[in-house]
């Protein structure tokens, strides 16, 4: 039996109609068409799927749509404004964080919950904070560095130098 839901997607409030047991990453993917949250492994093991809910990052393939009914859901595509580039997205830039892109819009959105909860991590505590997103092409220092950039920038502080780490 489907039930109707109502969710604020990206700032947009969205009603729809869907079958009880969609999962939020398929909502998100092929009924609102934003493919920037990737499906990675469907086990929850890589974070390839993290989206914000209600401001908490979560691995939407954990997730069935129907939970989400009445809540805020912010994607990758969600993060730039008309000003521009969220901090984070310009640090992944600025800092070679990219490689191939599959875990990039996880990983922003994991260190978007990072920084609000604390705006001046450390190099462990950003290396914990992000743990639960899985990286295949990198070691993980350059999206070290990126979340570092995107902290300093949040918090006005003259930015830091990007020199990647090639590997």
């Amino acid at each position: 039996m489907e039930k109707e839901i109502t969710v604020t997607l990206n700032g947009e409030e969205k009603t729809l109609t869907v079958e009880p047991r969609l999962l939020l990453v398929h909502l998100i993917r092929e009924n609102l068409n934003q493919t920037g949250t990737h499906i990675g492994c469907d086990t929850s093991n890589c974070g390839a799927c993290t989206v914000l809910l209600d401001g908490k990052s979560v691995k939407s393939c954990t997730i069935l749509a129907v939970q989400a009914n009445g809540k805020k859901i912010t994607t990758v595509e969600g993060l730039a404004t008309a000003e521009g580039l969220h901090p984070l997205q310009e640090g992944f830039k600025e800092n070679h964080a990219l490689h191939c892109g599959f875990c990039t819009p996880g990983m922003m959105m994991r260190a978007v919950e990072l920084l609000e909860k604390n705006p001046n991590p450390t190099e462990e505590e950003i290396r914990w904070g992000i743990s639960g997103n899985l990286c295949r092409c990198t070691g993980y220092n350059n999206i070290v560095l990126a979340v570092q950039y995107a902290g300093a920038k949040m918090r006005g502080e003259k930015l830091p130098s990007t020199e990647p780490i090639f590997v």
